[in-house]
Protein backbone atom coordinates (compact mmCIF):
# COMPACT_ATOMS: atom_id res chain seq x y z
CA UNK A 1 0.00 0.00 0.00
CA UNK A 2 1.35 3.39 -0.94
CA UNK A 3 1.95 5.69 2.04
CA UNK A 4 1.02 9.34 1.89
CA UNK A 5 3.26 11.82 3.64
CA UNK A 6 2.30 15.37 4.48
CA UNK A 7 4.75 18.20 4.93
CA UNK A 8 4.42 20.42 8.03
CA UNK A 9 2.99 23.20 5.86
CA UNK A 10 0.40 20.84 4.38
CA UNK A 11 -0.59 19.60 7.84
CA UNK A 12 -0.87 23.17 9.04
CA UNK A 13 -3.01 24.08 6.03
CA UNK A 14 -5.26 21.08 6.58
CA UNK A 15 -5.67 21.98 10.26
CA UNK A 16 -6.50 25.57 9.40
CA UNK A 17 -9.05 24.34 6.85
CA UNK A 18 -10.78 22.21 9.50
CA UNK A 19 -10.87 25.14 11.92
CA UNK A 20 -12.32 27.38 9.23
CA UNK A 21 -14.96 24.79 8.29
CA UNK A 22 -15.90 24.45 11.96
CA UNK A 23 -16.17 28.24 12.29
CA UNK A 24 -18.41 28.47 9.23
CA UNK A 25 -20.61 25.65 10.53
CA UNK A 26 -20.93 27.31 13.94
CA UNK A 27 -21.88 30.58 12.26
CA UNK A 28 -24.62 28.83 10.29
CA UNK A 29 -25.98 27.04 13.35
CA UNK A 30 -26.13 30.28 15.31
CA UNK A 31 -27.74 32.32 12.53
CA UNK A 32 -31.34 33.31 13.41
CA UNK A 33 -32.71 32.13 10.06
CA UNK A 34 -31.13 28.70 10.38
CA UNK A 35 -32.24 28.41 14.02
CA UNK A 36 -35.78 29.17 12.86
CA UNK A 37 -35.45 26.53 10.12
CA UNK A 38 -34.29 23.88 12.60
CA UNK A 39 -37.14 24.69 14.97
CA UNK A 40 -39.67 24.59 12.14
CA UNK A 41 -38.35 21.23 10.96
CA UNK A 42 -38.60 19.65 14.40
CA UNK A 43 -42.01 21.26 14.94
CA UNK A 44 -43.25 19.72 11.68
CA UNK A 45 -42.13 16.30 12.85
CA UNK A 46 -43.52 16.73 16.36
CA UNK A 47 -46.87 17.95 15.03
CA UNK A 48 -47.00 14.91 12.76
CA UNK A 49 -46.16 12.63 15.67
CA UNK A 50 -48.77 14.22 17.97
CA UNK A 51 -51.42 14.07 15.26
CA UNK A 52 -50.95 10.33 14.81
CA UNK A 53 -50.42 9.51 18.49
CA UNK A 54 -53.97 8.27 18.95
CA UNK A 55 -53.79 6.18 15.78
CA UNK A 56 -50.64 4.50 17.01
CA UNK A 57 -51.89 3.88 20.54
CA UNK A 58 -55.02 2.30 19.08
CA UNK A 59 -53.18 -0.29 17.00
CA UNK A 60 -55.14 -3.49 17.61
CA UNK A 61 -55.18 -7.14 16.67
CA UNK A 62 -56.37 -7.53 13.09
CA UNK A 63 -55.29 -4.07 11.85
CA UNK A 64 -53.56 -3.68 8.47
CA UNK A 65 -49.89 -2.57 8.75
CA UNK A 66 -49.71 -1.51 5.08
CA UNK A 67 -52.66 0.83 5.53
CA UNK A 68 -50.98 2.33 8.61
CA UNK A 69 -47.67 3.11 6.94
CA UNK A 70 -49.47 4.52 3.89
CA UNK A 71 -51.36 6.94 6.16
CA UNK A 72 -48.27 7.94 8.14
CA UNK A 73 -45.93 8.37 5.18
CA UNK A 74 -48.29 10.35 2.95
CA UNK A 75 -49.08 12.79 5.74
CA UNK A 76 -45.38 13.22 6.57
CA UNK A 77 -44.66 13.95 2.91
CA UNK A 78 -47.32 16.66 2.80
CA UNK A 79 -46.18 18.34 6.00
CA UNK A 80 -42.52 18.62 4.99
CA UNK A 81 -43.28 20.69 1.93
CA UNK A 82 -42.85 23.63 4.35
CA UNK A 83 -39.26 22.71 5.23
CA UNK A 84 -37.57 24.68 2.44
CA UNK A 85 -33.97 23.55 2.96
CA UNK A 86 -34.95 19.87 3.12
CA UNK A 87 -36.13 17.60 0.38
CA UNK A 88 -39.49 16.23 1.53
CA UNK A 89 -38.70 12.94 -0.18
CA UNK A 90 -35.54 12.58 1.94
CA UNK A 91 -37.68 12.86 5.07
CA UNK A 92 -40.21 10.44 3.59
CA UNK A 93 -37.38 7.99 2.92
CA UNK A 94 -36.17 8.25 6.53
CA UNK A 95 -39.56 6.96 7.68
CA UNK A 96 -39.73 4.25 5.03
CA UNK A 97 -36.22 3.02 5.85
CA UNK A 98 -37.07 2.78 9.54
CA UNK A 99 -40.31 1.02 8.68
CA UNK A 100 -38.37 -1.52 6.66
CA UNK A 101 -35.69 -2.00 9.32
CA UNK A 102 -37.73 -2.12 12.53
CA UNK A 103 -41.17 -0.57 12.73
CA UNK A 104 -42.82 -2.95 10.28
CA UNK A 105 -41.88 -5.99 12.37
CA UNK A 106 -43.09 -4.25 15.53
CA UNK A 107 -46.48 -3.43 14.02
CA UNK A 108 -46.94 -6.97 12.71
CA UNK A 109 -46.27 -8.27 16.24
CA UNK A 110 -48.88 -5.86 17.63
CA UNK A 111 -51.59 -6.69 15.09
CA UNK A 112 -51.02 -10.37 15.77
CA UNK A 113 -50.47 -10.52 19.55
CA UNK A 114 -51.59 -7.12 20.87
CA UNK A 115 -49.74 -4.79 23.25
CA UNK A 116 -49.19 -7.59 25.79
CA UNK A 117 -46.41 -8.70 23.44
CA UNK A 118 -44.32 -5.98 25.08
CA UNK A 119 -44.02 -8.16 28.19
CA UNK A 120 -42.74 -11.18 26.32
CA UNK A 121 -39.13 -12.31 26.53
CA UNK A 122 -38.52 -15.21 24.17
CA UNK A 123 -36.09 -17.81 25.47
CA UNK A 124 -33.46 -18.81 22.93
CA UNK A 125 -32.97 -22.56 22.90
CA UNK A 126 -30.69 -24.47 20.56
CA UNK A 127 -30.13 -28.15 20.03
CA UNK A 128 -26.90 -29.69 21.20
CA UNK A 129 -24.06 -29.01 18.79
CA UNK A 130 -25.79 -26.05 17.14
CA UNK A 131 -25.12 -22.34 17.55
CA UNK A 132 -27.50 -19.51 18.38
CA UNK A 133 -28.78 -17.76 15.27
CA UNK A 134 -29.83 -14.67 17.26
CA UNK A 135 -27.90 -12.53 19.70
CA UNK A 136 -29.55 -12.60 23.15
CA UNK A 137 -30.76 -9.36 24.72
CA UNK A 138 -30.55 -10.69 28.28
CA UNK A 139 -28.73 -13.57 29.94
CA UNK A 140 -30.22 -14.56 33.30
CA UNK A 141 -28.64 -17.49 35.16
CA UNK A 142 -27.12 -18.75 31.88
CA UNK A 143 -30.51 -18.69 30.12
CA UNK A 144 -30.65 -16.47 27.04
CA UNK A 145 -33.64 -14.28 26.14
CA UNK A 146 -34.71 -12.14 23.18
CA UNK A 147 -36.99 -9.11 23.47
CA UNK A 148 -38.76 -8.77 20.11
CA UNK A 149 -40.67 -5.56 20.82
CA UNK A 150 -38.99 -3.60 23.63
CA UNK A 151 -35.17 -3.73 23.84
CA UNK A 152 -33.78 -3.87 27.41
CA UNK A 153 -32.01 -0.56 26.84
CA UNK A 154 -35.36 1.23 26.78
CA UNK A 155 -36.35 -0.38 30.09
CA UNK A 156 -33.02 0.66 31.58
CA UNK A 157 -33.30 4.26 30.35
CA UNK A 158 -36.82 4.73 31.73
CA UNK A 159 -36.69 2.77 35.00
CA UNK A 160 -33.07 2.11 35.96
CA UNK A 161 -31.05 5.14 34.84
CA UNK A 162 -29.38 5.54 38.25
CA UNK A 163 -28.18 1.93 38.30
CA UNK A 164 -26.82 2.29 34.77
CA UNK A 165 -24.97 5.45 35.78
CA UNK A 166 -23.36 3.56 38.65
CA UNK A 167 -22.20 0.82 36.27
CA UNK A 168 -20.83 3.43 33.86
CA UNK A 169 -18.84 5.00 36.71
CA UNK A 170 -17.46 1.59 37.72
CA UNK A 171 -16.51 0.95 34.10
CA UNK A 172 -14.73 4.31 33.87
CA UNK A 173 -12.72 3.51 37.00
CA UNK A 174 -11.89 0.08 35.56
CA UNK A 175 -10.73 1.59 32.27
CA UNK A 176 -8.41 3.99 34.11
CA UNK A 177 -6.85 1.14 36.12
CA UNK A 178 -6.47 -1.04 33.01
CA UNK A 179 -4.80 1.76 31.07
CA UNK A 180 -2.40 2.44 33.95
CA UNK A 181 -1.56 -1.28 34.18
CA UNK A 182 -1.00 -1.56 30.42
CA UNK A 183 1.24 1.51 30.43
CA UNK A 184 3.32 0.13 33.31
CA UNK A 185 3.72 -3.25 31.60
CA UNK A 186 4.66 -1.66 28.27
CA UNK A 187 7.25 0.53 29.97
CA UNK A 188 8.96 -2.33 31.79
CA UNK A 189 8.87 -5.22 29.31
CA UNK A 190 11.49 -3.85 26.97
CA UNK A 191 15.09 -5.00 26.95
CA UNK A 192 16.24 -5.57 30.56
CA UNK A 193 12.85 -4.40 31.81
CA UNK A 194 11.82 -5.33 35.34
CA UNK A 195 8.76 -7.26 34.13
CA UNK A 196 10.42 -9.25 31.35
CA UNK A 197 10.54 -12.39 33.50
CA UNK A 198 6.83 -12.02 34.30
CA UNK A 199 5.91 -12.69 30.68
CA UNK A 200 4.44 -15.93 29.42
CA UNK A 201 5.65 -17.65 26.25
CA UNK A 202 3.22 -15.47 24.31
CA UNK A 203 4.58 -12.28 25.86
CA UNK A 204 1.71 -11.64 28.26
CA UNK A 205 2.44 -10.42 31.80
CA UNK A 206 0.26 -12.25 34.34
CA UNK A 207 -0.57 -11.59 37.96
CA UNK A 208 0.76 -14.98 39.07
CA UNK A 209 4.11 -14.41 37.36
CA UNK A 210 4.44 -10.99 39.01
CA UNK A 211 3.61 -12.58 42.36
CA UNK A 212 6.35 -15.16 41.79
CA UNK A 213 8.87 -12.39 41.06
CA UNK A 214 7.85 -10.68 44.30
CA UNK A 215 8.49 -13.94 46.17
CA UNK A 216 11.86 -14.37 44.49
CA UNK A 217 12.83 -10.82 45.40
CA UNK A 218 12.09 -11.50 49.08
CA UNK A 219 14.23 -14.61 49.05
CA UNK A 220 17.12 -12.89 47.29
CA UNK A 221 17.04 -9.96 49.68
CA UNK A 222 18.03 -12.37 52.47
CA UNK A 223 21.49 -12.88 50.91
CA UNK A 224 23.33 -9.59 50.75
CA UNK A 225 26.35 -11.09 49.01
CA UNK A 226 24.33 -12.85 46.29
CA UNK A 227 25.35 -11.67 42.85
CA UNK A 228 22.64 -10.45 40.53
CA UNK A 229 20.20 -9.68 43.37
CA UNK A 230 17.01 -7.85 42.40
CA UNK A 231 17.26 -4.07 42.70
CA UNK A 232 14.93 -2.20 45.03
CA UNK A 233 13.47 -0.21 42.10
CA UNK A 234 12.41 -3.45 40.45
CA UNK A 235 10.73 -4.60 43.66
CA UNK A 236 8.68 -1.42 43.71
CA UNK A 237 7.61 -2.06 40.11
CA UNK A 238 6.56 -5.63 41.01
CA UNK A 239 4.51 -4.31 43.92
CA UNK A 240 2.89 -1.57 41.84
CA UNK A 241 2.02 -4.01 39.04
CA UNK A 242 0.59 -6.59 41.45
CA UNK A 243 -1.49 -3.92 43.17
CA UNK A 244 -2.94 -2.78 39.82
CA UNK A 245 -3.81 -6.38 38.92
CA UNK A 246 -5.71 -6.72 42.21
CA UNK A 247 -7.48 -3.38 41.73
CA UNK A 248 -8.47 -4.43 38.22
CA UNK A 249 -9.89 -7.72 39.46
CA UNK A 250 -11.86 -5.96 42.20
CA UNK A 251 -13.32 -3.42 39.80
CA UNK A 252 -14.18 -6.07 37.20
CA UNK A 253 -16.15 -7.92 39.87
CA UNK A 254 -17.98 -4.72 40.81
CA UNK A 255 -18.94 -4.13 37.18
CA UNK A 256 -20.04 -7.74 36.69
CA UNK A 257 -22.08 -7.89 39.91
CA UNK A 258 -23.77 -4.56 39.23
CA UNK A 259 -24.58 -5.58 35.65
CA UNK A 260 -26.00 -8.92 36.80
CA UNK A 261 -28.22 -7.16 39.36
CA UNK A 262 -29.41 -4.69 36.72
CA UNK A 263 -30.17 -7.45 34.20
CA UNK A 264 -32.28 -9.29 36.78
CA UNK A 265 -34.16 -6.09 37.65
CA UNK A 266 -34.85 -5.44 33.95
CA UNK A 267 -35.99 -9.04 33.47
CA UNK A 268 -38.46 -8.66 36.34
CA UNK A 269 -39.66 -5.26 35.06
CA UNK A 270 -40.99 -6.72 31.80
CA UNK A 271 -43.64 -8.66 33.69
CA UNK A 272 -44.71 -5.56 35.63
CA UNK A 273 -45.34 -3.38 32.55
CA UNK A 274 -48.86 -2.06 32.07
CA UNK A 275 -50.35 -1.60 28.61
CA UNK A 276 -49.95 2.18 28.85
CA UNK A 277 -46.29 1.79 29.82
CA UNK A 278 -45.71 -0.55 26.90
CA UNK A 279 -47.28 1.98 24.50
CA UNK A 280 -45.06 4.74 25.88
CA UNK A 281 -41.94 2.62 25.53
CA UNK A 282 -42.75 1.55 21.97
CA UNK A 283 -44.35 4.68 20.49
CA UNK A 284 -42.39 7.41 22.26
CA UNK A 285 -39.11 5.91 23.43
CA UNK A 286 -38.52 3.58 20.48
CA UNK A 287 -40.29 4.81 17.34
CA UNK A 288 -40.57 8.50 18.18
CA UNK A 289 -37.06 8.98 19.54
CA UNK A 290 -35.46 7.09 16.66
CA UNK A 291 -37.28 9.05 13.96
CA UNK A 292 -36.60 12.36 15.68
CA UNK A 293 -32.92 11.46 15.89
CA UNK A 294 -32.86 10.79 12.17
CA UNK A 295 -34.60 14.09 11.43
CA UNK A 296 -31.95 15.87 13.50
CA UNK A 297 -29.31 13.94 11.56
CA UNK A 298 -30.80 15.25 8.31
CA UNK A 299 -30.65 18.81 9.65
CA UNK A 300 -27.00 18.18 10.52
CA UNK A 301 -26.34 16.91 6.99
CA UNK A 302 -27.87 20.07 5.49
CA UNK A 303 -25.75 22.17 7.84
CA UNK A 304 -22.60 20.42 6.63
CA UNK A 305 -23.61 20.94 3.00
CA UNK A 306 -24.19 24.66 3.59
CA UNK A 307 -20.86 25.01 5.39
CA UNK A 308 -19.02 23.28 2.53
CA UNK A 309 -20.77 25.40 -0.09
CA UNK A 310 -20.06 28.66 1.75
CA UNK A 311 -16.41 27.71 2.15
CA UNK A 312 -16.23 26.87 -1.56
CA UNK A 313 -17.70 30.24 -2.49
CA UNK A 314 -15.40 31.98 -0.03
CA UNK A 315 -12.35 30.40 -1.66
CA UNK A 316 -13.65 31.11 -5.16
CA UNK A 317 -14.25 34.80 -4.46
CA UNK A 318 -11.46 35.37 -1.96
CA UNK A 319 -9.92 37.90 -4.33
CA UNK A 320 -12.24 40.73 -5.49
CA UNK A 321 -12.82 41.18 -9.25
CA UNK A 322 -11.04 44.59 -9.51
CA UNK A 323 -7.93 43.02 -7.97
CA UNK A 324 -8.05 40.10 -10.41
CA UNK A 325 -8.48 42.51 -13.34
CA UNK A 326 -5.49 44.55 -12.16
CA UNK A 327 -3.35 41.40 -11.91
CA UNK A 328 -4.40 40.33 -15.43
CA UNK A 329 -3.56 43.77 -16.82
CA UNK A 330 -0.13 43.74 -15.14
CA UNK A 331 0.66 40.29 -16.48
CA UNK A 332 -0.49 41.32 -19.97
CA UNK A 333 1.87 44.29 -19.88
CA UNK A 334 4.78 42.03 -18.95
CA UNK A 335 3.95 39.70 -21.83
CA UNK A 336 3.85 42.65 -24.26
CA UNK A 337 7.28 43.85 -23.08
CA UNK A 338 8.79 40.39 -23.57
CA UNK A 339 7.31 40.19 -27.06
CA UNK A 340 8.75 43.60 -28.00
CA UNK A 341 12.21 42.51 -26.81
CA UNK A 342 11.88 39.48 -29.08
CA UNK A 343 11.08 41.76 -31.98
CA UNK A 344 7.41 40.94 -32.06
CA UNK A 345 4.76 43.61 -31.96
CA UNK A 346 1.11 42.57 -32.22
CA UNK A 347 0.05 46.17 -32.69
Amino acid sequence: MRSVLFTPSQCSGYSESLVEASRVKTTILNHPEFTAFAKLTLALYQDWQNYHQETLTNIAIGDKPKALIALLSEDLLKRFVKAELLDKYDIYQLLMDYWEETMQDDVYILVQDGWEAGKVLRELVVKKGEKLKEAPDLIIDKQKYKADLIPPGLIVARYFAQQQQEIDEFQTDLDVITQELEALIEEHTGEDGALVDAQTDTGKVTKNNVKKLMGDSKQLSMFEDLEGSIEQDDVLIFQQCFKLFEQEETMKKKVKDAQTALDKAVFAQYRKLTEDEIKTLVIDDKWGATLEGRIIGEIERVTQQLASRIKELDERYAEPLPQLEAEVEALSSKVDEHLKRMGLDWN
